[in-house]
């Protein structure tokens, strides 16, 4: 019984850890709910929907999955963090558990059948009482995660021994699911690689792919933070940006300005932003982008004036989105490094100050960014840069190993090279 502890504590490492467990309540809502009847009702309609509901549908395709290179993917940005992998080599296939939503890519994964999982639900009640002895705290608050984890691993074992993949390559590696993956990969000694495709938090997993494709040396000096590294590691860049470094905006005036919003912002500040902006620059174009997962009613935020527009992240890619801009504007979020590697202006304005989650990136340390404190802040600092836009690319080198250097554009090439040599070898 402590060996199955012992796992699902790996398994959830990041969602049990008192760093995720001390992040603000917003900062928790994302994963489970504040509320502990509603924690109840999920796992009530989890069990209901998911896992009896997968007992009614065949979805794997066996010709499909034995013995390729698997892209294993939890989110739609996984998928687009992923795809010049597949596009640069045909032969690997997308895969994700059977019921996870890829956004608009849900048609072209490949999925992994979750059918017996039910059969592990057995476990609950011994880990959930392990659990408590050892994280109390945590464990009360995140019940519902431990039960939506059960299975994983014990499903995914049987699912790599049967087909044999040549590697799984990972976008992410602190979710349970993909944390269950590749456990059972490392156990089955299936060669696992991790390409990094957002920020890295001190809250994450130690790093133990046997490759690691990260995008400069921020992320690992944080990894190295969160524990030992296992594995090679390389410094590539940030392969989805390819295509847009020739695109960058080196305009000097500034006429267009985003804001990105996230599940940690409030709405109240964002909106308060949005009138003044409106008022001080009433010609000025303002694009809005809320995050994929944010299911909250904008509809007052666009009616302010013809000006304020929505980009709708469930559809449009964030580099097409930062390409209309000269200003991005968030809170803690790593849109602004995907901001700065396009020249595009990037300023850190706090939606959420109650909270405290002060440059919860880093980004304001090591000068990526530049701080606004109030809404006049704001429009005193976009007057005075009307028409003189400071050029920011290369602030991005400590975070992009690529930026500003002969192989800047060529990430995806770099990755492409060392994963195949890797696979040769």
């Amino acid at each position: 019984m402590k060996r199955w502890y012992d796992l699902y504590s790996n398994i959830l490492y990041m969602h049990f850890s008192d760093g995720f467990y001390n992040l603000p309540e917003s900062a928790k809502n994302a994963a489970s709910p504040q509320s502990t009847l509603k924690r109840m009702l999920r796992i009530a309609g989890y069990t209901l929907l998911r896992l009896y509901g997968n007992l009614l549908q065949s979805v794997e395709r066996p010709g499909k999955l034995q013995g390729k290179v698997w892209l294993y993917v939890v989110s739609q940005n996984n998928y687009d963090s992923l795809q010049f992998v597949q596009k640069g080599m045909p032969e690997a296939v997308f895969v994700a558990g059977q019921s996870k939503d890829i956004g608009k890519y849900n048609a072209a994964v490949e999925r992994i059948s979750l059918r017996r999982k039910l059969l592990y639900y057995y476990k609950f009640p011994i880990l959930l009482q392990q659990f408590l002895t050892h994280k109390k705290k945590n464990t009360l608050r995140f019940f519902d995660l431990l039960y939506d984890a059960i299975g994983f691993y014990e499903i995914y074992y049987r699912k790599l021994q049967k087909y044999s993949p040549a590697a799984v390559v990972f976008a992410n590696d602190h979710n349970a699911d993909a944390r269950a993956m590749l456990l059972a990969a490392k156990a089955l000694d299936i060669k696992t690689i991790y390409i990094q495709h957002s920020s890295v938090s001190l809250i994450f997993p130690p790093l133990t792919f046997d490759l690691n494709l990260l995008e400069g040396q921020d992320s690992l000096d944080k990894y190295r933070k969160c524990g030992t590294v296992q594995g090679k590691v390389e410094l590539i860049g940030m392969p989805k940006a390819d295509a847009f470094v020739t695109r960058r905006n080196f305009s000097r005036c500034i006429s267009r300005v985003g804001i990105g919003c996230n599940l940690l912002d409030d709405l109240k500040e964002v909106e308060n932003l949005l009138h003044k902006l409106t008022v001080a620059f009433p010609d000025m174009k303002i694009i809005l982008r809320p995050h994929p997962r944010d299911t909250r009613n904008l509809a007052s935020l666009l009616t302010i004036t013809n000006n304020v527009l929505l980009s709708d992240s469930r559809t449009e890619p964030v580099f097409n989105y930062l390409q209309q801009l000269d200003v991005q504007v968030s809170s803690n979020s790593g849109i602004h490094l995907e901001a700065v590697l396009l020249n595009v202006w990037s300023l850190f304005y706090d939606f959420n100050p109650e909270e405290q989650l002060h440059d919860y990136y880093g980004f304001i340390n090591h000068g990526l960014v530049d701080v606004i404190k109030t809404p006049d802040h704001m429009i005193q600092t976009l007057y005075s840069h009307l028409n003189n836009k400071p050029r920011v690319f290369e602030r991005a080198q400590y975070y992009n190993a690529t930026v500003a250097t002969e192989y800047d554009g060529k990430s995806s090439e770099i990755a492409l090279h060392l994963i195949r040599s890797f696979l040769e070898c």
